[in-house]
């Protein structure tokens, strides 16, 4: 057991190292508006997020599911939450996406594959082979943390469904208005860092934990360079909205 958390932390520790050559290096991932024909084959914009996604939703309920740990009403939470949230990334989101003929490099799939493929398995691990938690459902860091993933899970994809909305045809790009988009450049992923703290308190686990760090070492450069990109493809963007964190960031 003392080398499954050693090889989770290790794993955090590799995400936080990634957040700070991403922000220093300021490099940016060369998909969506910031796409690049540069990094190799490219295939459809919207297959590349289904397969993205797809290891997630397959391998943490599975391992969980399947191994012999006893089964607890908080980890069929956990995997019911993550279950519901990877089928609407996987099945749902992508096809919902108003592009046309936009394209994903190849190698962009393939990593997110395996950071999405190496989280659902350290999390479905632990849950399926590892952990001995009695917690209760109504636990307090449960009920706070269920609260904290419901709340992250609306702003995630409100944002999401007004940045839908306003890709119409031919017709370029819009400033986002209205709710969080008042305050902040990427409340979409604002909402998503939001999800996994919560889902990070309701298993009070150590892979739940570098979960989320990884979801936050991932997403605030990504938002940052949304960020740039607006104030540089818009004269008359906002000057008072942060990049991902309300107020501060």
């Amino acid at each position: 057991m003392a080398d499954f958390y050693t090889l989770v932390w290790v794993w955090a520790g590799i995400g936080i190292l990634v957040f700070f050559i991403l922000v220093f290096l300021k490099i940016k991932a060369p998909y969506g508006r910031h796409s690049s024909d540069q990094w190799g084959p490219v295939i459809d914009n919207k297959w590349g997020w289904f397969w993205m996604e797809l290891p997630a939703f397959i391998v943490m309920p599975l391992l969980a599911l399947t191994g012999p740990e006893a089964k607890t009403e908080v980890s069929y939470l956990l995997v019911f939450l993550w279950s519901y949230h990877y089928f609407f990334r996987t099945f749902v989101f992508p096809f919902r996406l108003k592009t046309k003929n936009k394209k994903m490099p190849l190698v962009i799939v393939c990593s997110a594959l395996f950071f999405n493929g190496v989280n659902g398995l350290v999390n479905g691990y632990f849950l399926g082979f590892v952990s001995q938690s009695s917690q209760e459902v109504l636990s307090i860091n449960v009920i706070v943390g269920l609260i904290v993933f419901c709340l992250g899970m609306i702003i995630n994809r409100h944002a999401d469904k007004k940045l839908i909305a306003l890709r119409k045809k031919d017709q370029g790009y819009f400033i986002p208005k209205g709710g969080l988009f008042n305050y902040l450049s990427c409340p979409n992923h604002f909402g998503e860092i939001v999800e996994w703290a919560g889902f990070a308190i309701i298993a009070w686990s150590v892979p739940a934990l570098s979960f989320f760090i990884w979801t936050f070492c991932n997403l605030v450069p990504r938002a940052l360079n949304h960020h740039q990109w607006y104030q540089s493809y818009f004269k008359d963007y906002p000057n008072n909205r942060k990049a991902v964190i309300p107020f501060i960031w």
